[in-house]
């Protein structure tokens, strides 16, 4: 298969990716074993010495990995989106095997004040979430309760009439789905 960029470049995406892991609160063994990997492996990919990394398919599973996606990942480079190849989706404009993107996700912030989600996230983080964007199993979560209260936990999992997460002490808690108006996955944890 032929390089689509240079060493340089490959580099550049790699530290992006290194920035969307470290923005999602991860190390490189964390991310890595996500997609089945090594951190070796992983750091190979966030130093731009493993080919492949301009492949879309492998740019989706290690951006999935970090709740994030190939075009966040085009957003923290830098750089145009058409720069990368990359397959076309929603919103975005198809140019072969490149993207022009569109605007990025619309991301609210939100200070924690409590240490409820220790050793997760402490008193004092600040996380970035994205409304619209549905957690993942172990994913941080926001829920705004249909009486305008905001409540941060680990998402488990959902059926029709509840959404399962665990918070305060570990415990599971079980939240009426008519109780809340939306629930947002968390992409990043920023320390303050």
């Amino acid at each position: 298969m032929p390089r689509f960029e240079s060493d340089s470049d490959a580099r550049r995406l790699g530290e992006a990716l290194a920035a969307l892991r470290r923005e999602a609160g991860l190390s490189q063994a964390e991310a890595g074993e996500r997609v089945g990997m090594t951190s070796q492996g992983w750091g190979l990919y966030e130093s731009g010495k493993r080919p492949g990394l301009f492949r879309p398919d492998v740019q989706r599973r290690l951006t999935t990995a970090l709740g994030a996606s190939p075009e966040t990942l085009t957003l923290k480079l830098g750089m145009p989106a058409a720069a990368l190849p990359g397959p076309a989706a929603s919103g975005l404009e198809s140019h072969g095997r490149a993207f022009a993107g569109g605007p990025g996700p619309a991301t609210r912030r939100l200070q924690l004040s409590n240490d409820d989600l220790a050793p997760w996230a402490a008193s004092g983080v600040v996380l970035e979430y994205e409304p619209g964007r549905w957690p993942r199993r172990g994913q941080g979560c926001v829920i705004e309760m249909a009486d305008g209260e905001m409540r941060v936990r680990l998402y488990e999992h959902a059926d029709a009439e509840a959404v399962v997460v665990r918070g305060v002490a570990g415990g599971e808690e079980r939240i009426e789905r008519s109780a809340t108006r939306q629930v947002s996955a968390v992409v990043a944890r920023l320390d303050v």
